[in-house]
């Protein structure tokens, strides 16, 4: 199976099953010995990132509506227009030759002279976007963003910061990790990232490496546990909650571990953490995590953190990286931004919830950290004053909340808000 198919199929599981990108990629590659990966993940996000863009343009050569087109037909053309439109490296014959060949060989052979045609008129024309820079629409085409969450954007963050998001959701997020300061230094893991072919730089947050190439997975210090991969955002989060050693810590929505790594980390693998999630695979996650990494104060079980349980531990620390909508990592799963945003209404009941049960746990003059990878006021700002509003015992810390954005931070979008209890 060539490149080209393989990425045809993945990006077609993707669109039927609603699963996400990353998860996908990373199943379908790990089935397929022989394809250049590289070009695979480019393509399959490619599209995915520039779906309403690459539809406008469709629709512009076109006679008939998109919505009339076979799904498989849809994609062999969405894959074709970003190949000659966003992969330079890529002739454009090429472009047209595999995109013939690949609907023919998945049985759309009546679509072949479409597909030829279509692709050769639009390599032929440049792209004219929606003529006012400043409307609503010709941000969404610009940035193959829908239009709703273009106007969230704007009314929760400005205009001008509405177009950085956007802008920054088409680039290729960065890869950091989380130096395991229990096994080795900073200075130390990048030389020894070097000797096995990674190029990485240490960071302004202490403790933490930005990985400029290289496959980190296939390393020995990967294997060693020198390391667990995690955004900056997090590891400022993690900073927030100011964990010590031989303190109890919550974490309450844990899975995969990443934070709570990171945690135990910093309390010198001293005390407590109890690591929870609401299924025993997801669990299992946290456990293997701090086997690698050589961590023994993790205790992982399943619970919901949205109830009540009366034999929880008090906790001196509390973390609610909550579930949300994801709205500030679409750069990593661009396909988050085409759910309906409906769906966040429910979510944000949700969080109440969560943290609203877990503040039960926690000491007085204990800390509570509630976050998501989120940028939108309702899962953020709102939650949190709710929670104020019906718990007087609680008050935000000074310079709390803190939201961070890719364009300016150099992060994942990211909020966190940091609770004292009286």
């Amino acid at each position: 199976m060539n490149d080209r198919t393989i990425a045809y199929k993945i990006l077609l599981k993707i669109e039927k099953d609603k699963a996400y990108s990353n998860l996908t990629l990373d199943t379908v590659l790990g089935q397929e010995d022989a394809c250049y990966e590289p070009f695979v993940r480019a393509l399959v996000y490619g599209v995915i990132e520039r779906k309403i863009t690459l539809d406008y343009i469709l629709s512009g050569i076109l006679s008939q509506p998109i919505k009339k087109l076979k799904p498989q037909v849809l994609t062999v053309l969405r894959m074709g227009i970003y190949q000659i439109k966003y992969m330079d490296k890529v002739p454009v014959s090429a472009a047209v030759n595999e995109s013939v060949k690949l609907v023919k060989q998945q049985g759309f052979s009546f679509a072949s002279g479409l597909v030829n045609s279509v692709l050769r008129k639009i390599a032929d024309k440049e792209i004219i976007y929606p003529e006012n820079d400043n409307s609503t629409e010709y941000l969404s085409v610009k940035y193959s963003c829908p239009t709703d969450l273009v106007d969230k954007y704007i009314k929760d963050y400005g205009f001008e910061n509405a177009v950085a998001i956007l802008s920054t959701a088409l680039e290729a997020p960065p890869l950091n990790i989380r130096v395991n300061t229990l096994k080795t230094t900073p200075n130390e893991l990048v030389k020894l990232l070097q000797e096995e072919g990674v190029e990485a730089s240490a960071c302004d947050l202490e403790g933490a490496l930005t990985v400029n190439g290289g496959n980190i997975f296939d390393t020995d210090c990967y294997k060693k546990g020198l390391f667990h991969v995690q955004d900056l955002a997090s590891q400022m989060c993690i900073n927030a909650l100011d964990p010590k050693p031989y303190e109890t810590v919550l974490d309450m929505c844990a899975a995969p571990g990443g934070k709570s790594f990171t945690i135990a980390e910093k309390m010198q693998n001293k005390g407590k953490i109890y690591s929870y999630d609401l299924y025993e695979h997801r669990t299992s996650l946290i456990n293997s995590g701090a086997k690698r990494l050589g961590i023994d104060i993790i205790q992982a079980n399943t619970r919901d953190a949205s109830a009540v349980y009366s034999d929880m531990p008090i906790a001196d620390k509390i973390l609610c990286d909550v579930p949300c909508s994801g709205l500030g990592v679409i750069r990593r799963k661009p396909e988050i931004k085409y759910k309906d945003l409906a769906f966040i209404d429910k979510l944000t009941d949700l969080q109440y919830n969560i943290i609203c049960s877990s503040s039960l746990y926690l000491k007085k003059g204990g800390r509570l950290v509630y976050s998501t990878c989120s940028l939108n006021k309702d899962e953020n700002e709102n939650v949190c004053s709710r929670f104020l509003e019906t718990h007087k015992d609680f008050e935000l810390l000074d310079g709390s909340p803190v939201t961070l954005m890719p364009h300016t931070d150099r992060t994942d979008g990211f909020f966190f808000a940091v609770f004292i209890r009286e």
